[in-house]
């Protein structure tokens, strides 16, 4: 677990060992057999609608239109693809791209749209944890952009082993766009809310190192959906974390815009709007995105 240091040397017991690699492995095995679950969910749900795509005109959020920019051209590694639907858009647009999860149901969704829209030459899928990704694609320095958007990070335990596995694919001058939820916004959660309350309720500090384990059998894209496979692990990562975790990696950061709108649910009481963000239903009260720009030096 972040912040924790493994205890090493003669101290160190068989059941101690064994009780560590336990847990390295337990909160990935929990969260990916959350993930496969969710596969045909979101493939059948109103808010990964497959309309536009299939019709060779897929779209990204608000927040990733107005910031990406031309990627005709680019050589794209999309981390924590999900089944595909980013990578294949930033494929129609004329990228080389690609995509890696740790889900298999959601790794074979990918392959199969992509051999659908005939894009399989422009967009490949790797099956892995994004830990490991090193072992199943041997790539350094060979990608011109490195793309991880929402509810991405806050899955993994060790942000600065995230940020040097972004540097090790970067080419010399290559960029990282990050976008994903704010973490002052994710101090909070409907899950904490109290019974007569519309606002969420305090979930989780700040500056928490351990790690938020829950049993939510609810699904963001899909309310009326009751998950089999409920336990979840997930990480607060202060911005500042992430940014030193960036630097530390070799990357300069361009630019970090704070948004007040989101592209889901992430409360009840967020209204939705005719872009398909979500906002605060009176005043703007804190930031519910962030995203960011990083260049390999």
């Amino acid at each position: 677990m972040r912040g924790r240091s493994t205890p090493r040397g003669p101290l160190t017991t068989a059941r101690e060992q064994q009780k560590s690699t336990a847990m390295k492995t337990e909160w990935i095995d929990a969260n990916r057999a959350n993930w496969d679950e969710r596969v045909p969910v979101h493939l059948a749900a109103k808010s990964y609608d497959l309309t536009a795509l299939r019709a060779g005109q897929g779209r990204l959020h608000t927040i990733e239109e107005e910031e990406l920019g031309n990627i005709a051209g680019l050589r794209v590694l999309h981390l924590q693809c999900h089944f595909g639907r980013d990578s294949l858009t930033l494929a129609q647009r004329g990228a080389e791209v690609v995509g890696l999860d740790f889900s298999a149901p959601a790794i074979d969704a990918a392959r199969g749209l992509a051999r659908e829209l005939c894009l399989s030459r422009r967009a490949r899928f790797v099956l892995a944890n994004v830990y490991d990704a090193r072992d199943a694609l041997p790539e350094a320095a060979a990608f011109d952009l490195v793309y991880v958007t929402w509810g991405a990070i806050y899955w993994l335990p060790d942000i600065r082993r995230w940020a040097q596995i972004v540097a090790h694919y970067l080419r010399p001058g290559g960029t990282l766009y990050l976008a994903e939820g704010h973490p002052s916004a994710l101090v909070f959660d409907d899950l904490a809310r109290a019974a007569d309350a519309k606002m969420p309720g305090w979930f989780a500090p700040y500056f928490q190192s351990e790690p938020m384990v829950i049993d939510d059998a609810r699904d963001y894209a899909n309310a009326d959906v009751v998950l089999t496979h409920r336990r979840q692990y997930s990480w607060m990562h202060p911005l500042g974390s992430i940014i030193s975790a960036l630097r530390d990696a070799g990357l300069s950061l361009a630019w970090l815009h704070e948004h007040a709108a989101v592209p889901w649910p992430m409360f009840d009481c967020l209204v939705a709007g005719d872009d398909g963000m979500y906002r605060w239903p009176a005043q703007q009260w804190l930031p519910l995105a962030f995203s960011l720009r990083a260049t390999s030096r």
